[in-house]
């Protein structure tokens, strides 16, 4: 539910019929936020070496040749990565309900009495605590979905490995290649127009911002401020760094 709902739409979205909506609704993974992940790294990824280039006075052709090639693989590297920790937590998945299918098959009684110490957690008892204990285990996929969410807290659906990481490394390379544009259209053996990259840049880190409090039900101007200072900082940092080396890539 959004956090922001007035009073009135609040009670609306509580009524009987939408409820049932909202438990019914489609549940599957929203690959927004991997998407808004990739494109943040992406976007301080090539930023930092803009700004890395123009501290030291170095022409726009090596910020080009630089920010492609870091943009290309750090962006596969990133997409990976989530590919590879989606895929253990789907792998994690399927291990404990494969455990709790054998633990049914060979100690239903003790399995039966996780769920009844489960739920008498909860605060249920007597008659009514050994009735939910019945209808749980009288069906053998509730039952295993029980002791997946009940004993081990994860979910019982993973979003797909493959699509997690598609959506990063598009992100990465649509939103990081926003700082290296203005490039394109300077001529490469100047140094560096730092200042062009920077507007577009922010731009950039503003409407990733905005998506992100959209995701998060946070205050939009808040998340833009946030990731526009976790940008700026990533500059700053780079920048400072160009400029301490300048001297030595000058004598080079």
């Amino acid at each position: 539910m959004d956090p922001h709902l007035s009073a009135q739409n609040l009670r609306d979205a509580h009524t009987p019929a939408a409820i049932a909506r909202h438990l019914n609704s489609d549940t599957r993974h929203s690959y927004l936020g991997d998407f808004v992940l990739g494109a943040v790294d992406g976007t301080v990824t090539t930023f930092a070496v803009v700004a890395g280039v123009a501290g030291a006075g170095m022409t726009g052709g090596v910020a080009l040749v630089l920010g492609i090639a870091n943009l290309l693989a750090d962006g596969f590297s990133m997409a990976v990565g989530n590919y590879l920790s989606t895929k253990s937590d789907r792998q994690v998945l399927e291990k404990v309900r494969l455990n709790e299918e054998r633990h049914i098959d060979e100690v239903p009684e003790g399995e039966r009495e996780e769920v009844r110490q489960i739920f008498a957690s909860k605060g249920f008892q007597g008659e009514l605590l050994e009735q939910i204990v019945d209808v749980i285990t009288e069906d053998r996929r509730r039952w295993v979905d029980t002791m997946v969410t009940e004993e081990f807290g994860l979910a019982l659906e993973t979003p797909s490995p493959v699509r997690a990481a598609l959506a990063t490394f598009v992100a990465f390379v649509v939103a990081g290649s926003v700082p290296l544009c203005p490039i394109l259209f300077t001529p490469l053996a100047e140094p560096v127009s730092f200042s062009t990259s920077s507007f577009y840049t922010g731009l950039t880190f503003a409407l990733i911002g905005l998506v992100k409090g959209q995701i998060i039900g946070r205050s939009k101007v808040v998340s833009m401020l946030e990731t526009l200072a976790i940008g700026g900082a990533a500059a700053v940092v780079a920048y400072g760094v160009g400029v301490l080396l300048r001297g030595l890539v000058s004598g080079a």
